[in-house]
């Protein structure tokens, strides 16, 4: 048998709480900064993308212009891509730091079922 104080569980629990709600409010005001960059192979493009994958920019360096319509827009592509990959490393970096024992994504997950119940 163990010696449990009455209440404390509840004591736990609140702080817990406390440290998750604490969690989620820094880590979204961190997301909402995250910007993930991208060049595409011929140097030439280059992309920003925000946490959510939303293209917030798209440079052409000099040479750009000069390359076929196909070309410019594989490079465009490509750009866009590694930015928003990078967006994404950054915003699964912040996750990573989640108090123990707490997965946003699961979170996430249960979430959304419960959305989707007809109630």
């Amino acid at each position: 048998m163990t010696d449990q104080v009455p209440g404390q569980d509840t004591k736990d629990a609140g702080r817990r709480a406390a440290a998750i709600r604490a969690w989620v409010e820094q880590t979204r005001a961190e997301a909402d900064q995250v910007v993930g960059t991208g060049t595409a192979e011929s140097g030439q493009v280059t992309a920003k993308a925000a946490a959510g994958g939303r293209v917030t920019d798209i440079g052409f360096g000099p040479r750009a212009l000069r390359l076929d319509g196909k070309r410019l827009a594989d490079a465009v592509r490509s750009a866009v891509g590694r930015a928003q990959r990078d967006a994404a490393e950054k915003l699964n970096a912040l996750m990573r730091t989640a108090p123990d024992g707490f997965d946003p994504a699961e979170t996430q997950t249960v979430l959304t079922r419960i959305s989707q119940i007809d109630w």
